[in-house]
């Protein structure tokens, strides 16, 4: 759950935060009290808010909250004072917004597994998860598996251009195929390539060709 009272740098982080294989947005709010309303409906598992917000305040939105999911407050106002009132209130991280997106991703899973941010070692515990969590379907993806969700990513759906692209069989594509839809829980090649992108298996677009040119 995101919180902040700038829609654009809310839209965006969304957008950055959704594009990341193990993290998903369930929701956005602009203010404290739209916050507490989205938190009983959604039940996150964490909270990404700012300090400052107008109605309701972050750190007042998370006073009422004393049963909610942990929370990580986010501002531009990164000072001991901001720190002590969003600790006091039962905050487990405090960040500044200019932290890089890599880092935001790993602070969200440290407080997902149960740690909190605000020890001397954060460092440390940043560094215990700053890789995606993937379910164990799609850790189990083989090389093979992988190579042909990237080319399903890519636009090419059928099997016939599927087996040409990747040089086997037809039924080798198949087999592939039923493995991966069983692997994620999916069941159809739209699905597939939905998920490689979410996974960020995809291919970068060819150069164009200036030869004409």
């Amino acid at each position: 759950m995101l919180a902040d009272d700038h829609r654009l740098l809310l839209e965006g982080l969304a957008q950055a935060i959704s594009g990341i294989p193990d993290l998903e947005v369930v929701g956005t709010a602009e203010d404290g009290d739209e916050l507490i309303q989205l938190v009983e409906l959604t039940q996150p598992d964490v909270m990404l808010v700012d300090v400052e917000m107008p109605n309701t305040s972050g750190i007042a939105a998370l006073g009422q909250l004393t049963d909610g999911p942990p929370a990580i407050m986010v501002t531009m106002h990164a000072d001991a004072e901001h720190r002590a009132k969003a600790e006091a209130v039962g905050a487990v991280g405090f960040l500044s917004k200019s932290t890089p997106l890599p880092v935001l991703a790993a602070a969200i899973r440290a407080v997902a597994a149960g740690e909190s941010l605000m020890g001397d070692d954060l460092e440390q515990v940043l560094d215990s998860h700053r890789e995606p969590v993937l379910t164990p379907g799609a850790a189990s993806l083989t090389p093979r598996e992988k190579e042909l969700l990237a080319t399903l990513a890519s636009g090419i759906s059928s099997t016939d251009d599927l087996a040409n692209e990747l040089f086997i069989s037809q039924k080798t594509v198949k087999n592939h195929l039923a493995s991966i839809y069983e692997k994620l829980g999916i069941t159809d090649r739209a699905q597939a390539a939905v998920e490689a992108i979410r996974l960020g298996l995809h291919r970068p677009s060819p150069e164009p060709d200036r030869s004409d040119s």
